[in-house]
């Protein structure tokens, strides 16, 4: 057999597993059941020390193909999920495709069974557009975009999308406005068709669906107009006056604030004016997600990092006031993570933290200390609001850390 892995050394070498087995009859201790969406593939996880990882048996070329695609996605900063290796040379049997699992990510499936995200249909349509127009932005094809081969992560009240399955994509060095579309359509019938499943699933087990979708074509078709409205943000033209440069900064802020930057852009002289023009492989999600791990050393989710930036300009004016004097980002960045970050997560019991990733325990305490405040009438103070959101809210919410059992 040959084992082809990236040099990381916190992975284990998987030695002790059963390679010379079918995937589908391991009966290794290391196995345990994790929810996940449908696959056309067998697929088992692995635990090692509490890291868990995902096995997929799958035609060698096909394995080799997608641990490469998965590899170069995560150089462009796609979200996606890590690649880890490749087993094959299994005698008889089909390659493995190793990956580490994503840390508290839902399926599709278990997100409408909670019920705990309002408007889900919504966020989960949001989510998914933006990681094609990211997709589309580093050149990469999907040919397969559905739910069941996305996960999704809690991120500040809103969802995060991640690539799990690029088994039949392809990278070039643009796409065509054709190839994006069929991607999107592509998209559009996996959904209809996924939904109508999340619907079928609920009626057996004798619950009513979700309102947001009672109609799942509509729903589905949804996603079209989300995706072309960010894609034209952020790459359509747009022709300025001379004594209109301000529209410039303008521009930028506006992407910024959709959570984009921008390398560099290009003016280019028309008549009664300029061009102005943003070369989509210079456009780069993260902005604030960059700008908080600069400052503190956080690295989160895009609004979770939007979020914490938030409470970080709140405890700066706090914090100059109080000191009469203005201080540097670094200084004030380094502080809030000391005295107010760290201190609040690390005062959650840890049999709760398995329930929601850092940055997002953090956010959901912000939410319950406002909401508690504002229904006492003053600042009820970080302390309480750690107290009754660790006694009342999350002893109620499911852990998610690693989702267990099927979502089936």
């Amino acid at each position: 057999m040959r084992f082809q892995m990236l040099p990381r050394g916190s992975w284990p070498d998987f030695l002790d597993l059963p390679w010379s087995e079918p995937l589908a009859g391991w009966e290794s201790p290391r196995i345990v059941e994790v929810a996940r969406g449908i696959s056309r593939h067998v697929v088992r996880f692995v635990d090692y020390d509490g890291q868990l990882y995902a096995l997929k048996e799958l035609p060698e070329p096909l394995a080799e193909r997608e641990y490469r695609l998965l590899r170069e996605l995560a150089a462009e900063s796609v979200p996606v999920v890590e690649a880890v290796g490749v087993v094959s040379g299994r005698e008889d049997l089909d390659a493995a495709l190793i990956t580490r699992h994503l840390e508290f990510s839902l399926p599709y499936r278990t997100l409408f069974t909670q019920r705990g995200i309002s408007d889900l249909h919504g966020r989960l349509l949001d989510a998914v557009a933006e990681l094609l127009v990211r997709l589309h932005l580093a050149g990469f094809f999907w040919g397969d975009c559905s739910l069941s081969n996305t996960l999704f992560r809690r991120d500040a009240g809103s969802l995060a999308a991640y690539v799990v399955d690029a088994e039949t994509g392809e990278m070039h060095p643009s796409l065509s406005d054709g190839q994006r579309a069929y991607d999107l359509s592509i998209a559009e019938e996996n959904f209809a068709g996924e939904l109508l499943d999340v619907m079928a699933m609920l009626a057996e087990r004798g619950e009513a669906p979700s309102p947001s979708i009672d109609d799942p074509l509509a729903v589905a078709a949804e996603l079209r107009p989300r995706y072309q409205s960010l894609w034209s943000e952020l790459t359509r033209d747009e022709v300025i006056s001379p004594n209109e440069r301000y529209r410039i900064d303008e521009r930028l802020r506006r992407l910024n604030e959709l959570g984009f930057d921008v390398e560099e852009v290009e003016l280019l002289t028309v008549e009664g004016g300029y061009r102005l023009r943003l070369p989509t492989r210079v456009v780069e999600a993260g902005h604030h997600r960059r700008r908080l791990l600069s400052l503190t050393g956080l690295d989160v989710g895009e609004n979770q990092a939007r979020r914490l930036l938030n409470d970080i300009a709140r405890y700066r004016a706090e914090l100059e006031a109080a000191e009469g004097r203005s201080l540097p980002d670094s200084v004030v960045g380094y502080r809030w993570r000391a005295e107010v970050f760290e201190p609040a997560v690390a005062a959650i019991p840890p049999d709760l933290h398995a329930k929601r990733e850092p940055a997002e325990l953090f956010h959901e305490l912000l939410n319950h200390r406002w909401y508690r405040s504002e229904a006492a009438g003053h600042d009820i103070g970080m302390a309480d609001a750690v107290a009754s959101f660790s006694q009342q809210v999350l002893p109620e919410v499911p852990d998610e850390r690693a989702t267990i059992g099927s979502s089936s």
